[in-house]
């Protein structure tokens, strides 16, 4: 089982922990964690554009000239899609671009990027992580006590309203909890803080 040093919200080293080598200590599949990324951002897409087509455009009720006889081609509308201000043909309609990749596809990537970060070094545990009241600064000394100077995503092992609302002002800053945790946050940030009790969920969860 991989072992990780064990910090408190100062800083300081106050022992070691094991943690699940079934989740943290994988060889990352790059395949199944670049299909998981391009789902999640497809699912981000809102997909709300859209065209007129003939039967959504103004005017055009009546038939422009005779049938026969005019010497012209035969037309019905001038909304045609071949005139100008006519509708367009084969446009993007509304529509959802989400999809879903397999039940054990997904554990294998969020596997596969926990243990990434612990490969790259980039992941941090916490003894415990509390705040009286939800203060900025509070999150912004705990990142200087671990020496975080980029993207950091801290997650926790239940909702704590308090850590997230301290985090809240800081946009390099996210917090989520375990059953929140996806594969997108995991990778776009570049530093991973977990608590000891999320980090043990994890292992119990996706083991």
């Amino acid at each position: 089982m991989p072992k990780v040093a064990l910090f408190n919200q100062s800083g300081s080293q106050v022992g070691d922990v094991e943690l699940n080598d079934a989740v943290f200590g994988i060889e990352p599949n790059e395949h199944v964690l670049h299909d998981a990324v391009v789902m999640q951002r497809a699912s981000l897409r809102q997909g709300t554009h859209a065209v007129k087509n003939r039967s959504d455009v103004r005017g055009g009720g009546r038939k422009p000239w005779r049938q026969k006889g005019t010497g012209r081609a035969r037309q019905g509308s001038i909304r045609s899609p071949q005139w100008v201000g006519g509708g367009t043909v084969f446009g993007p309609t509304p529509r959802s671009y989400s999809y879903k990749l397999p039940k054990k596809v997904r554990r294998l990537a969020l596997k596969s990027a926990f243990s990434s970060k612990l490969k790259d070094d980039s992941l941090v545990v916490l003894e415990s992580l509390t705040f009286e009241k939800p203060k900025t600064k509070d999150v912004i000394a705990l990142l200087s006590s671990l020496n975080v100077d980029r993207k950091a995503l801290i997650v926790t092992a239940d909702v704590d309203d308090v850590v997230a609302r301290s985090a809240n002002n800081l946009k390099n800053v996210k917090v989520l909890t375990v059953s929140e945790v996806n594969v997108l946050d995991l990778l776009t940030h570049d530093k991973l803080i977990l608590t000891k009790e999320a980090a043990e969920k994890a292992g119990e969860v996706l083991a």
